[in-house]
């Protein structure tokens, strides 16, 4: 593994700490480059009352000198602005022990019963605090220092929303253009759900309406995609080096995700082999945009062959549950009494699918960047350019 990062913290804990470890020496970085992603993973229509307190703000404190990276670790530190109402409830301190009430009744959906049992606790709140998806703040944040690092190499990464509930946009990215999926992120900035299509957008705000009202949650389904790749990232010798799979890991490990596709994904399972793999074609004249004069008219595959990228954007669909934790709430049982109850509510979102698309975008900068340096690694920016650049040329041989 080439790059390596770390996140610590708890949701109403004093601060998100992270590391990152692995990105070169000589790339520009700020607190203003990661904040705009900060800031994008904040919005979306259907989160809770926590996005009113917080205003994620990334303090670098480590690896970076004068604006530029230096090759060590970089440290960062965002602070929860909810820490001065939590400072004897969340407190590291034994004395402080008992100030709030234990939280002994689980979720349905949630790691609460299974993580209350794993790690022999009878409060929730030890499992809770962590789990939240509070802690994708710092993965957000840590993944925009590695889009950072991508566009160095003309790599875009970008994602939006296609469903919401039982709404669903026509816009898909099976078979665009480089130039196409771009503008169809574009149109997704717009949007208060990250909807690249106008009237679905209305039409998922209006659901969001109602199921707050009636005290529930939606889930969706976001694509998230990555252009300007080169052929040859990742590789099919061991089944940990296969870039799907660890795109696919990358993806499920953020909370609440429960599905990802690649390419045409389980709609390649309904066709004939003839209907789904993207034909090869040559053309000695000119070069793609990766480089080379291969060249294929479809992408079912999603821009990944046999473990490895082959030139085409790299495009994967996520499935997101509705989050677990409602107002109306499920039966369960507490945990000292064995008595049935109703499951305990903490403050949350009716929908964070724009959000988690979010999350994706970074998840998958930090794959991508990892496959990329263990392809051209190189101590400083200028060496794994000129690493990259030797690469690139040698692919127009063929």
């Amino acid at each position: 593994m080439a790059l390596r990062y770390l996140t610590s913290g708890e949701s109403h804990g004093k601060a998100l700490i992270g590391i990152l470890e692995g990105i070169p020496s000589g790339l520009s970085v700020s607190s203003e480059d990661i904040d705009k992603d900060l800031q994008r993973r904040q919005t979306g229509y259907g989160r809770g009352g926590r996005m009113k307190i917080e205003l994620d703000h990334a303090e670098i404190l480590s690896g970076v000198r004068w604006g530029k990276t230096i090759g060590s670790p970089v440290a960062i530190l965002i602070e929860n602005k909810d820490w001065p109402n939590w400072k004897e409830g969340m407190s590291s301190e034994s004395r402080h022990e008992g100030s709030i009430q234990t939280v002994t009744k689980p979720r349905p959906g949630h790691a609460d019963l299974a993580g209350a049992i794993k790690y022999d606790t009878h409060d929730i709140r030890n499992i809770l605090e962590r789990s939240s998806a509070r802690e994708t703040a710092m993965r957000v944040a840590l993944g925009a220092i590695a889009k950072k690092f991508l566009s160095e190499f003309d790599i875009k990464i970008g994602s939006y929303v296609t469903e919401i509930g039982s709404q669903k946009s026509e816009v898909r990215s099976q078979n665009t253009d480089e130039k196409e999926l771009l503008n169809i992120s574009e149109r997704a900035e717009g949007s208060p759900v990250r909807c690249p299509d106008g009237e679905t957008s209305k039409k998922i705000i209006e659901s969001i309406d109602k199921a707050a009202k009636d005290g529930n949650s939606l889930g969706g389904i976001f694509e998230i995609f990555a252009t300007g790749i080169p052929i040859g990232l990742g590789s099919h010798i061991q089944w940990d080096k296969r870039l799907d799979g660890r795109l696919a890991q990358a993806l499920m490990s953020i909370q609440a995700i429960k599905g990802v596709e690649i390419g045409l994904g389980f709609e390649m399972a309904r066709r004939f082999g003839s209907e789904v793999m993207d034909e090869i074609f040559y053309d000695g004249s000119r070069f793609t945009v990766h480089g080379s004069r291969f060249y294929r008219k479809t992408n079912n595959a999603g821009g990944i062959e046999g473990g490895m990228t082959n030139g085409m954007p790299i495009l994967l669909r996520v499935a997101m549950k509705p989050i677990p934790t409602l107002r109306r709430p499920l039966s369960s049982v507490d945990i000292i009494t064995k008595e049935p109850i109703e499951a305990a509510y903490e403050r949350s979102d009716v929908c964070a699918v724009p959000a988690a698309s979010v999350i994706g975008e970074a998840m998958v900068a930090f794959v991508i960047t990892d496959a990329f340096l263990e392809k051209f690694g190189g101590d400083s920016i200028a060496e794994v350019k000129r690493n990259y650049n030797s690469y690139m040329d040698y692919i127009k041989q063929f």
